[in-house]
Formats: C-alpha cells, structure tokens, sequence
C-alpha cells in the first residue's frame, strides 16, 4: 500500500538530518545505491513488504545486502525502517528523497522513452538543447524503451509529457477515421 505522505516524512527527516551532520552528498550516493538494488532486485522488494518474513529476519537481510556499502548515517535510518515496521516504505522512501534532494539543488529529472536504445551522442544532444532552450541548467536523464512507440520518443518533465510519438500519430488519425472527421467536410 503506498503512502506519500509517510515516505515525504521520513525522507524529509534523512535529508534534514544529513544537512545538519553535513553529510548530504554522502547520504545520496547510499539512497541511490539503495535505488539500483530495489530497481535490479525485485524479490528484494517483495522481501520488504511480505508479512511473513519477520523484522528481525529482515533486519538481517538489508545489514548483509548493504553492509560495507552505506555510511553509518544510513544503516542507522534503515535500522528504524524496520524497528518502526516501515521497511515496507522503503522504495518509496527512497523516491522521495531523491526528489526533495533534486528539488533541494535546483535538478531537474527528465525521462525519454523511445523504441529503440538512444546513443550517447543523442542523449547528450538532447540535454544541451534542453539547458540552451529553457532556464533549467541541472538535469538527471533517464531514458527507456518502449517498442510499442513505433518510433519518435516522450518526453516528461516537471510534470509536462511531450509525446512525439508514431503511435500517438496513428491513434489520432484512428481517431479522425472513427470520428469520420472528413465526410461531414466533403458535404
């Protein structure tokens, strides 16, 4: 069950937190470790929130899956996750803080979907053209794939959607025919 409001508090406090130890950049590069092991790792997920699993078995599990890996800071904020029985948040939790912290630093995150794999080249092209066109100066890229655009690309950002899409194309021309745009002009 998700929960904003909840995951907006506890990343909140782990940013103010890591302000006030002066540890922000420290604590971002561990929420983002923690980002890639719950993208890459699904059962990893599925463990956080099984209710079958006790706290203390996962408590177990996340100290092996992040030991070495996090700075104190982190494995403490983790520790009461699960003494508070919020582990199940922590995907959420985690969205949450990068979003505060890009807010925080004036970055802006840009999603391109297209049909097929984008070179560096056009992802490097895409982001100047973004930093030259409009005020925005700090920009995360992520790209996806999604063969069933045909071809042309989406865009998102700050909540705006570009669809430059094949298929966007066709489904409107489907529409125009479904709609018999054309007869009623012929008359």
């Amino acid at each position: 069950m998700t929960n904003p409001r909840l995951a907006g508090r506890y990343a909140k406090s782990l940013l103010d937190l890591s302000i006030e130890k002066n540890q922000l950049e420290v604590i971002y590069q561990d929420i983002q470790f923690l980002y890639a092991v719950c993208k890459q790792n699904p059962d990893f997920v599925s463990m956080l929130k099984s209710p079958v699993i006790g706290s203390d078995k996962k408590e177990k599990i996340i100290e092996a899956v992040v030991a070495g890996k996090v700075n104190e800071l982190t494995g403490a904020f983790l520790k009461l996750l699960v003494n508070k029985t919020r582990e199940y948040n922590l995907p959420e939790i985690i969205t949450a803080f990068i979003q505060q912290y890009n807010k925080l630093n004036n970055i802006h995150q840009v999603k391109i979907t297209t049909a097929y794999p984008m070179s560096e080249t056009l992802q490097n092209a895409i982001v100047n053209k973004i930093t030259s066109t409009t005020s925005v100066k700090k920009i995360v890229l992520e790209t996806d794939v999604k063969e069933a655009l045909i071809g042309g690309f989406t865009l998102e950002m700050d909540g705006n959607l570009i669809d430059a899409s094949i298929l966007r194309d066709l489904n409107d021309v489907k529409k125009q025919f479904k709609n018999n745009e054309y007869i009623h002009s012929l008359k």
